[in-house]
């Protein structure tokens, strides 16, 4: 990974990650987009975001990374189902699995929203 980091640096292009693995993104990368269900619900630089996550999902994702001496058993997961992508739930995407749902949720999709230095969220608890 960290090759291509200073591939990118040494000629001055951008790198594209597409990933699940948080890991990467972190060794890797200064911005990060999360992506939920095909909608972008949080984007900012990867400092901000792992440190001071805004939105549901990305808080869910970073508590499902394992941590060095960590109890066995004690990992974390996402409840709920992702969504049929051929049926998509009404509003917000995340909203049947979400811990923070409001009957706004469940109505009206979110729009994306800046907040603080360049960061931006897409849940209308902001």
């Amino acid at each position: 990974m960290r090759l291509f980091r200073d591939q990118a640096i040494a000629h001055g292009i951008a790198l594209i990650l597409i990933t699940h693995d948080l890991g990467v993104v972190a060794q890797v990368c200064d911005k990060i987009l999360v992506m939920y269900a095909g909608n972008l619900v949080e984007y900012g630089d990867v400092e901000t975001i792992f440190k001071e996550p805004k939105h549901p999902y990305t808080k869910a994702l970073l508590a499902c990374i394992p941590v060095m001496g960590m109890e066995k058993g004690s990992l974390s997961a996402i409840e709920g189902n992702v969504p049929n992508a051929l049926n998509f739930p009404s509003g917000c995407r995340y909203h049947t699995r979400c811990p923070n749902v409001t009957p706004l949720c469940k109505e009206l999709a979110p729009q994306l929203i800046g907040i603080d230095d360049g960061a931006k969220v897409a849940c209308h608890n902001y």
